[in-house]
């Protein structure tokens, strides 16, 4: 998994300890189908998802990421929710929980592909047939999909908006 410099380098003074950082997914939608990648890590679908580089727009980095997981471009529509992400321990032992912001993306142009080795498979799914996947990651494209104004908070694991 490619790793941003600044947190290499901000895992060399931590080693392993939580760190707080800001994510991003992007729901991009053609029609009535979504983008989703297979991770390379886990073998999972899920809608693109990144790190925010230092001082970059959280919509920007949205769709800096489907272009580089997916080789696809898109553009941020609406911000459809921010959550804190459970504690996600990788394989190495790295530890990071993330401030969430869920995109809903118009797709623009490009047919995807794993284009950065972050990913096995990318590709287009009809939203009434999705592949099975984490009940997180449904519930970010089902907030992003809906066309409920504004956007949807998290307040002690109930989702509000």
């Amino acid at each position: 998994m490619a790793i941003p410099e600044f947190i290499v380098e901000l895992r060399e003074k931590i080693g392993t300890h939580e760190l707080w950082l800001t994510g991003v997914t992007a729901v991009v939608r053609r029609g009535n189908e979504v983008l989703l990648v297979r991770r390379a890590d886990t073998g999972v679908w899920t809608p693109v998802t990144g790190i925010v580089d230092p001082g970059e727009e959280p919509a920007d980095a949205a769709a800096r990421e489907a272009m580089e997981e997916a080789a696809i471009r898109c553009v941020p529509e609406r911000l459809a929710a921010v959550r804190a992400t459970d504690l996600v321990v990788y394989a190495n032992g790295d530890r990071a929980r993330y401030l969430d912001h869920v995109f809903a993306c118009q797709w623009v142009a490009g047919e995807p592909f794993p284009a950065d080795g972050e990913n096995t498979e990318a590709r287009w799914f009809d939203l009434d047939q999705l592949p099975p996947m984490p009940d997180h990651m449904v519930g970010r494209i089902d907030v992003a999909v809906r066309m409920a104004p504004g956007c949807a908070f998290v307040f002690a694991g109930r989702q509000k908006g």
